[in-house]
């Protein structure tokens, strides 16, 4: 047995144990690749399990959700540079939320300063074009009936 393959069941136990999975479980993983022991597995089919046991653990803890909030965090960004009128990349929105949360790696920002992000940006868009639409009233207001400009006017 190798490195890569010592490695490999090492890993396959871990994620088992971070499941929770019991010996029965473990076991009916084995006999449906028709092996009775981890370490009758060879290097593909462990690759092949641990793919399929990662996905199950991102799902239960959630990190799955955390690309997503990412991915939520570059479209609002992305979002408020349009509507400023600045340009826009994936370097430059990632250095933003970075500055914006106090953490220097994107990918470490917690899941809850990536939802406040999120809130927050996109809010800056949508509270930009309530302004926009109401000085565009008030504009048109002024100019339609010049005597009767009140700011206040609700």
């Amino acid at each position: 047995m190798d490195q890569i393959h010592k490695e490999l069941l090492k890993k396959y136990h871990t994620l088992c144990t971070l499941l929770g999975l019991d010996d029965e479980a473990k076991r009916a993983i084995l006999t449906s690749w028709g092996v009775e022991s981890s370490r009758d597995l060879s290097q593909h089919q462990l690759i092949d399990i641990c793919a399929k046991l990662s996905e199950q653990v991102d799902e239960k803890q959630g990190t799955a959700r955390l690309d997503k909030l990412r991915k939520q965090v570059i479209a609002a960004i992305g979002g408020w540079l349009r509507q400023t009128g600045q340009p826009e990349n994936v370097a430059k929105i990632k250095g933003i939320a970075e500055r914006a949360s106090g953490y220097s790696d994107f990918n470490k920002i917690p899941r809850e300063r990536l939802r406040n992000l999120i809130a927050t940006f996109n809010n800056k868009v949508k509270d930009a074009r309530a302004v926009d639409a109401l000085t565009d009233a008030l504009l048109m207001q002024h100019y339609t009936n010049p005597g009767s400009f009140d700011p206040s006017n609700n």
